[in-house]
């Protein structure tokens, strides 16, 4: 999301955070500014001891990594020749500085996935012109910032029922596109060149630079809202080249062509970086666990590690409707813990698990570092299926005691 975007949105999205945190009084049992470096499950004790950055330790009988996968410290670095040489500013938009000034100015926007399509229309409305450079297309896809449906349904139904409503119509539109691309996908290329076609009238423009080699949600898929991507190339504020970096020179940026684009700012929206567990190495009683060889069970726990839980969304839907999933089974696990009286539990398969990568995308930035997570299975439970209404309809009605063991503490 450009910054502009989110500086709108904030104080909204802050606002309804602190309503909800304080409503339930999650507020009074958060530790702010605070990071977790370390944990190491005690088998003696049935309980993990977290290292914090500080120094100091904090200890807990079940463990739940909210951390997402991504790797907050760093992006991705492709590592551009000759940047020392650029006279401009170089900007990378997981940094973006406060005092950026763009206005008036060229700004060369190296990338195509949802950071750069959200930032290219934003920064076009002040800066002199924005390119996009983009070593391959990416499938774009404009969409209405707002919903004409969901406008008429809060209308005419109560609030409670239309939020409902209004959330089952989203998944059902984004899981039946996502189904139609894995299984027409020549369908699903023609759809998408329509729509691009349709928003730049100009069939050329769409060939070379917004029709990709790969098919719909081999890599995820860009939305822009009211097609501003579009507006903007057609209004000529903004330009797409493909094309790849050859080296940085003092007035901007070379291509693989020897064509040199001018420019006073690069952003390089090259990708982030997955991070298991915010790069916390999970050990047990010392030793350190390879996650690379461990499955995940309904997405959730993982085998090797007991009473730990990690909270992963969708690649094709909204990242909460299986982050609420995954939660309120948590909380069936830790209930059913305590009803049947076991200390700690750890999930093992019933019988052989063939490895599959835990998200299964092509795009570069899983692909660099997917081989250090997890691994899903070949079967239910231990598939991580793309499929929130399946999920909501079996994850909380799950066996628990036919997969979750009971771990007895070592008694010296």
């Amino acid at each position: 999301m450009a910054r502009g975007q989110v500086d709108r949105r904030r104080p909204s999205i802050l606002s309804y955070l602190r309503e909800t945190a304080a409503e339930f009084g999650i507020d009074k049992n958060i530790r702010y500014n605070t990071k977790v470096v370390g944990a190491d499950w005690s088998t003696e004790d049935s309980r993990w001891t977290l290292t914090l950055a500080d120094g100091g330790q904090v200890t807990c009988g079940f463990l739940y990594s909210c951390s997402g996968y991504y790797d907050y410290g760093q992006g991705h670095d492709p590592g551009f020749t000759g940047v020392d040489d650029f006279a401009g500013q170089v900007v990378h938009p997981q940094f973006w500085p406060e005092d950026l000034d763009y206005s008036g100015k060229r700004v060369v926007v190296i990338g195509s996935g949802a950071t750069a399509v959200t930032l290219v229309p934003s920064m076009a409305r002040e800066a002199a012109h924005v390119t996009m450079l983009q070593r391959s297309p990416t499938w774009i896809s404009p969409v209405p910032s707002s919903d004409k449906i969901a406008d008429l349904v809060r209308r005419v139904l109560p609030a409670g029922i239309a939020h409902q409503a209004i959330r089952l119509k989203n998944v059902a539109f984004t899981l039946g596109f996502y189904q139609l691309s894995r299984r027409r996908p020549q369908v699903a290329r023609k759809l998408l060149t329509a729509l691009a076609k349709r928003s730049l009238n100009d069939d050329q423009l769409v060939a070379e630079h917004f029709t990709p080699a790969y098919d719909p949600w081999d890599q995820r898929l860009c939305a822009v809202p009211d097609a501003d991507l579009f507006a903007s190339l057609r209004s000529g504020e903004a330009s797409v080249v493909t094309d790849h970096v050859d080296t940085f020179v003092p007035e901007g940026i070379r291509l693989a062509s020897g064509k040199v684009l001018p420019a006073d700012v690069v952003v390089t929206a090259t990708g982030l970086r997955l991070l298991v567990f915010g790069g916390i190495a999970p050990s047990i009683d010392g030793v350190p666990v390879a996650l690379n060889e461990q499955f995940v069970w309904r997405g959730a726990m993982l085998t090797g590690l007991p009473n730990f839980a990690v909270c992963i969304g969708y690649t094709n839907a909204s990242w909460t409707l299986r982050a609420d999933l995954t939660s309120r089974l948590v909380c069936k696990v830790l209930n059913w813990m305590d009803r049947v009286g076991h200390a700690a539990v750890v999930p093992r398969p019933e019988r052989k698990l063939s490895p599959r990568p835990l998200l299964d995308l092509a795009s570069g930035y899983v692909q660099r570092s997917i081989a250090d997570f997890p691994h899903q299975g070949d079967h239910a439970p231990w598939r991580v299926r793309q499929n929130y209404f399946i999920d909501a309809a079996t994850t909380l009605r799950t066996d628990l005691s036919r997969t979750l063991h009971p771990v007895e503490p070592q008694r010296v």
